[in-house]
Order: structure tokens, then C-alpha cells, then sequence
């Protein structure tokens, strides 16, 4: 999805996740769309499924990572009595879900910025060349050499999506160009 135009609005009118009625009304359609056999969870499959066929957001659909990270964080953001409960996305959780869908996708468009060569790992010389991009994002970054070294804890010499995201978290970073 990297380089094409992404209407962030339209993302942002589609994932509610809001805690207004109009919002919950919404949401319980989505979730009785995705979760066609009724069990309360939703599985990565049918979150998958769900995006293409229910809420139409094929440039979420096409970005596998945002879409992991965003199903990994929700399934267990609410502590519940189902021994299934760890494995899925359940009703309690799903606001959530679509809350990290928008953030993990913002991230990964981000990530996608700086991985110039797309091979979705950032080398240095990719970071250190997207400084002043990044600044924008997220505010001065003091030392680019040490900023890379503290952002890849497993120490492999670059930075992974995981990594990227725990960064982005801990720094707030916004995109501008999704408040238009």
C-alpha cells in the first residue's frame, strides 16, 4: 500500500471505534457480519475475511503485518473466563481491535516510509536517511546511531515491524498525512 493515496477518513468513518451509541450500534453490525457462525470469537481468519468482505478495506486487507499486530494486541486486552478467550478476539475486545487495525496500519505506512528497499526490515543507512521524515512524525530524535540500537532489542542489526511498533508506541507517532 506504501506509495499510493490512502483516504484515512474514509478508514477512519469504517473502523469505529468509537464509545458512542451511534458507534456501538455500528460495531455490533460489523461483529454480527464477521463472526458468521454465531461462537462469539473471532478468529485471524475471519478478522482477515472480514475485512475484505465486510468492511471493504482492501488496503488494510493487503497489509498481513498491521493486521497481526492489531489481532495479537486485542485478543488478550480483556481478561475474561473463556478458555478460548486467549486465542481469539471476543466481543469485549473488538472495539479495540478496530482501534489497533487503524494504528498498526498507520504504523506499517510509516514503516514503509523508511524501508525505501521493501524488504520490510529498516537497515541503518534507511533509518538514518529517514531522520528528518521521522522527526516530523514524532519529534526530535537525539542521536539517529544510538535511537536504532535502542529500537532493535532482539539486536539483529536492523529493525523488524515488532520493533518498529513498540518505538512508534513509545514515541506517539502520528502521520500527518492521515488528519487530512
Amino acid at each position: 500500500m506504501s506509495g499510493q493515496e490512502i483516504d484515512w477518513q474514509r478508514i477512519r468513518e469504517i473502523l469505529v471505534f468509537g464509545k458512542d451509541q451511534q458507534s456501538l450500534e455500528r460495531r455490533s453490525q460489523i461483529w454480527r457480519g464477521i463472526d458468521v457462525n454465531g461462537n462469539g470469537y473471532l478468529s485471524l481468519a475471519e478478522i482477515d475475511k472480514g475485512l475484505r468482505d465486510i468492511l471493504r478495506l482492501d488496503e488494510i486487507f493487503d497489509c498481513k503485518p498491521a493486521i497481526m499486530r492489531a489481532f495479537m494486541a486485542a485478543k488478550n486486552a480483556v481478561k475474561t473466563k473463556s478458555s478460548h478467550g486467549p486465542d481469539y478476539v471476543e466481543r469485549a475486545e473488538f472495539r479495540l481491535l478496530l482501534l489497533y487495525l487503524q494504528q498498526y496500519f498507520e504504523y506499517y505506512q510509516a514503516f514503509s516510509k523508511v524501508d525505501k528497499n521493501n524488504d520490510r526490515k529498516i537497515e541503518m543507512n534507511e533509518f538514518l536517511q529517514a531522520v528528518p521524515l521521522m522527526e516530523k512524525w514524532m519529534g526530535k530524535i537525539g542521536n539517529p546511531s544510538a535511537e536504532f540500537a535502542k529500537i532493535d532489542t532482539n539486536g539483529g542489526g536492523v529493525i523488524l515491524f515488532d520493533e518498529f511498533c513498540q518505538w512508534a508506541i513509545a514515541r506517539n507517532l502520528d502521520l500527518e498525512e492521515d488528519c487530512n
